[in-house]
């Protein structure tokens, strides 16, 4: 059972984290939250893999696009927008996108698992014969 539980929170991290790269690109970050919700629904993690898998899913996504996109561009609006806003660097920018999405993500994960315990039947009998 066990074993199982931990399969399902690896899937769902690593599902988490491809749906994210590939539904971020044509969808606000809303559709990519109900996206991973249904799949927190659909895979059956647990509370704390839900809540992690879904995290890590989307916090190392955008890091990853945000470290890519500046990488290629080779652009200075990342630092130019640190400043503006108080952090300093473009660094620090890309720290701060990446704990909004892994809260983001997180939370989502969380509630496809809470969504799919409360509708979940669960047994009566007391004896469980």
């Amino acid at each position: 059972m066990l074993n199982a539980v931990k399969t399902a929170n690896c899937k769902f991290t690593l599902l988490s984290a491809l749906l994210v790269v590939f539904l971020n690109i044509v969808t606000p970050y809303w559709v990519v939250m109900i996206a991973l919700a249904v799949l927190a629904v659909l895979i059956r993690p647990s509370v704390w893999g839900g809540f992690f898998g879904g995290g890590l899913g989307m916090g190392l996504a955008w890091l990853g696009q945000t470290v890519y996109i500046s990488a290629v561009t080779s652009s200075t609006l990342p630092d130019k927008m640190g400043a503006l806003m108080g952090l300093g660097s473009g660094l620090s920018l890309m720290v701060l996108t990446a704990v909004l999405g892994f809260l983001l993500g997180g939370f989502s994960g969380l509630l496809g698992v809470m969504f799919r315990n409360l509708v979940q039947k669960k047994r009566r009998d007391v004896y469980l014969g």
